[in-house]
């Protein structure tokens, strides 16, 4: 059954890497996939249509890559373990609108790798319509760095549909003066609708990770992109006003853009906002921080809006 989702089962996967002499390795986060239904449950939530071009990161055995290509116009398929690479090679030969590369998505934290968003550009622009989408069993290490940075790019995807951790997903839709909110939730919100799908306990994976996972679905937002008039400087802002979330707004900004603006300025911006001094970030809703950021934006002269 070459490239079907039978080579996701724990039986299968067992017995193809005995025969290898191989086990999967956790510090890659290999840890497969092996409920078909939630496994069909994640690219059917995915909705690809013939006009999509697929980002996967973390090919596998090529279960979920085959799957998607019956569906998809074309599907980019990113592993960084060789053995990995050659297996779903293997499983998914014939297979033309598959386009592999043995890499790691990360140049760095980030960084995307140039090569596979070069190769998303071209396949988006090989026919008129089409529509970028991420889909995958990720990495738990990558997650957070690949969504981030894709959403700040100059292809950001029409949607991000995959597993992550629990903990993670819990982050990216986690509402205000919540335990959970943060940079990272605000700055996804900030561009996306997010929508959790289903909660995964381990035994669904194999081998099994210590922790629950989710499957998440992430859908880009046109009109709330367009309310941001710097992408780099609020993605920065957010990461800024939340680097020592316990302590009161106003310390941090004062901090943060001490070698900007004064004090008083940002007392100016507190007091119009009607923002009190004892107000903490994780207590703002989105909409607020975006317009915090945009009245900091505006004092800062454009050669010095680099936060970081």
């Amino acid at each position: 059954m070459t490239g079907s989702s039978e080579n996701q089962t724990r039986s299968y996967l067992m017995r193809r890497f005995e025969t290898l002499g191989i086990h999967p390795r956790g510090k890659l986060g290999q840890n497969f996939l092996i409920d078909l239904n939630l496994l069909r449950l994640l690219y059917e939530s995915a909705d690809l249509g013939p006009d999509d071009i697929v980002l996967e990161v973390g090919t596998g055995t090529g279960s979920l890559t085959a799957a998607m290509a019956g569906l998809a116009a074309k599907v980019i398929t990113v592993e960084v373990d060789p053995i990995m690479h050659e297996m779903a090679q293997q499983e998914l030969f014939g297979k033309k609108n598959v386009r592999f590369f043995l890499t790691d998505i990360l140049e760095n934290k980030n960084r995307l790798k140039d090569e596979v968003l070069e190769a998303v550009r071209e396949e988006l622009a090989a026919a008129p319509g089409r529509r970028f989408k991420l889909c995958a069993n990720l990495p738990y290490a990558v997650a957070t760095p690949l969504i981030s940075n894709l959403l700040l790019s100059d292809i950001p995807p029409h949607s991000m549909t995959v597993t992550i951790q629990k903990e993670l997903a819990d982050r990216i839709v986690a509402r205000p003066r919540t335990s959970a909110y943060g940079a990272l939730g605000v700055w996804i919100q900030a561009l996306c609708d997010t929508k959790i799908v289903r909660i995964m306990p381990p035994s669904v994976f194999w081998p099994r990770p210590k922790v629950d996972s989710a499957i998440i679905r992430i859908v880009s937002n046109a009109g709330k992109r367009k309310r941001i008039a710097d992408l780099r400087f609020f993605h920065q802002f957010v990461r800024a006003i939340f680097f020592h979330r316990r302590k009161f707004l106003r310390s941090v900004l004062c901090s943060a853009l001490k070698e900007k603006l004064s004090k008083e300025a940002v007392d100016r911006v507190m007091s119009e906002l009607e923002l009190g001094e004892t107000t903490r970030a994780d207590a703002l809703p989105v909409e607020t921080i975006i317009r915090l950021s945009d009245k900091f934006r505006e004092l800062i002269p454009e050669g010095e809006r680099n936060l970081l």
